[in-house]
C-alpha cells in the first residue's frame, strides 16, 4: 500500500507553510463584517468577505478590549493580525489584533504623510523634548470644560497635589473647528499666563473624534509653545500626531495627571524618611564631635601647662621635703656635736675641776697662773682660786715652813 499521512500531520504541515510565509505573518484585510459574535469570554468571532470570498478571523480579549470600535455585521472594516490554521477544524483563518473603520482611509494616508513631514522637520526629536517640573505651581489645561477628561484631571490634582493651581484654557476638542480653537487656547496660556506646564488632553473615542489632534496647525503650536506641554488624548492605544510633538505623551487624561504632579502622600513619605535620615546624620555628627571632643581634651590634658605645673609643684614638695629631712639630719648631727662639745667644754671648765676638789693658784700681784714651784720664790704673794672662793697667801720656804708659827697677813 502506498504511504499515507494522517489528518494531522497534514494539517500541521498547512499550518507551518502558513507561518514560514512573512508577508501573511503581517497582513491587513479589508472586508465586510458578517456573523461577529462576541463570547462571554471576551474573545471576538467574525467572518470578512467580500464580493468573491470570505474569511473567518478571531481576535482574543487582550487584543479586543484595546480596540476603539466594536464593529457590527455590515461594517466595513481593516483587520491586522496575522494568517494561521485552526487544526481541529482544518480551517485558516485570521488572528486579528487591531481594527480600523473602513472608509478613512485616506486619513490615515494623511496621518502617515504630515507624521513623515514633521518627523523629517526635527519636530519629534526627542533632544528637543523639555524635562517636566517636578512641583508645578500651576497648570494649563487645554480641553472642553464639559468633557469628563477635564473632571478626571481635576480629580487626580485634588488627589496626588492639591498645592497646584488650575488654570482651563477651554476649546473645542471635537469636529472641524476643534483645530483652531486647540491653537487658540495653547495661546492664551503661552502669553497671558505663567503656567509650569500644559495639559492637552481628550477623552477616547474613534479615529474621526481624535482627528483634531491629528491636525498640522495644532501640532505646530504645541512644538511652538514656551511651555512644557504633556498631552493626554483618547486610550492607551491611541496614538496622535499631537503625541509625538509634545514633551511628554500620557496613555490617557488621568495618567497625563499623574505624571506632572507628584503624589502627596509619596512626597509625606519622602520628607519623613528625610526627616529621619537627617536626625540619624545629626545624632551620628553630634556622637562624632563628643568623641572628638573627648580625644581632643585627653590630648590637651596630656600637653596641657597645667599638668606640667602639676608636676613641677609635685617635685617642689619633694624636693621640700628632702631639704626639710636634710635640714633636719644636720640639726640633728649640729645638736648632738653640739651635745659633746659642751659635755667637753663642760668637762674641761675650770670651774669644774675646782669644784671636783682642786684649786688655781696665780701671783697675786699680776694673776700669772703658777704652774710649777720652781717659778714661785719663797715670800712671793699668790692667789689660791677654790670653787667657792679664793684665799690670799705667801709663799713660804718650803723647808722651813714647818718652822714658821706666825700669821701672814
Amino acid at each position: 500500500m502506498p504511504d499515507a499521512y494522517s489528518i494531522t500531520q497534514i494539517t500541521t504541515h498547512i499550518r507551518e507553510i502558513f507561518e514560514v510565509n512573512e508577508h501573511l505573518q503581517d497582513i491587513w484585510v479589508q472586508g465586510e463584517v458578517s456573523n461577529m459574535r462576541r463570547a462571554a469570554s471576551g474573545h471576538w468571532y467574525f467572518t470578512l468577505k467580500d464580493a468573491g470570498a470570505q474569511l473567518k478571523a478571531v481576535m482574543w480579549r487582550s487584543s479586543a478590549d484595546r480596540q476603539t470600535i466594536r464593529p457590527d455585521d455590515g461594517d466595513a472594516i481593516m483587520v491586522h493580525g496575522y494568517i494561521s490554521v485552526y487544526e481541529p477544524q482544518g480551517v485558516y483563518q485570521l488572528y486579528a489584533d487591531q481594527v480600523r473603520p473602513l472608509g478613512i482611509g485616506d486619513l490615515y494616508a494623511r496621518y502617515e504623510e504630515l507624521k513623515a513631514l514633521l518627523q523629517a522637520e526635527g519636530l519629534f526629536d526627542p533632544a528637543r523634548k523639555r524635562p517636566i517640573p517636578s512641583f508645578p505651581r500651576q497648570i494649563g489645561v487645554v480641553t472642553s470644560p464639559e468633557a469628563a477628561a477635564f473632571q478626571d484631571v481635576q480629580n487626580v490634582l485634588r488627589r496626588r497635589f492639591p498645592l497646584a493651581e488650575v488654570i482651563l484654557s477651554p476649546t473645542l476638542v471635537q469636529g472641524a473647528d476643534a483645530p483652531p480653537r486647540i491653537v487658540a487656547a495653547l495661546e492664551r496660556l503661552n502669553q497671558h499666563t505663567q503656567v509650569d506646564v500644559i495639559l492637552v488632553c481628550r477623552g477616547g473615542g474613534s479615529i474621526e473624534d481624535l482627528w483634531a489632534f491629528n491636525d498640522e496647525r495644532v501640532a505646530r503650536a504645541i512644538a511652538a509653545s514656551r511651555i512644557p506641554v504633556v498631552t493626554g488624548v483618547g486610550h492607551e492605544t491611541d496614538f496622535t500626531i499631537a503625541d509625538f510633538v509634545s514633551d511628554l505623551r500620557a496613555p490617557t487624561p488621568s495618567a497625563a495627571a499623574e505624571l506632572i504632579t507628584p503624589n502627596r502622600d509619596d512626597l509625606r513619605l519622602a520628607l519623613r524618611t528625610a526627616t529621619d535620615t537627617l536626625y540619624g546624620l545629626l545624632d551620628d555628627t553630634v556622637a562624632h564631635r563628643r568623641a572628638d571632643l573627648t580625644a581632643l581634651r585627653r590630648t590637651l590634658g596630656h600637653v596641657s601647662p597645667l599638668n606640667q605645673v602639676r608636676n613641677l609643684r609635685q617635685r617642689v614638695d619633694d624636693r621640700s621635703a628632702r631639704l626639710l629631712n636634710l635640714q633636719h639630719t644636720r640639726l640633728d648631727r649640729l645638736r648632738e656635736r653640739l651635745a659633746a662639745r659642751s659635755a667637753a667644754l663642760l668637762v674641761a671648765d675650770p670651774r669644774a675641776i675646782l669644784k671636783r676638789g682642786f684649786a688655781i693658784v696665780s701671783r697675786s700681784e699680776d694673776g700669772l697662773p703658777v704652774t710649777q714651784s720652781a717659778g714661785v720664790a719663797p715670800g712671793t704673794g699668790i692667789t689660791v682660786q677654790f670653787y667657792d672662793g679664793e684665799l690670799k697667801a705667801r709663799v713660804e720656804d718650803k723647808d722651813s715652813h714647818e718652822r714658821y708659827k706666825r700669821t701672814l697677813f
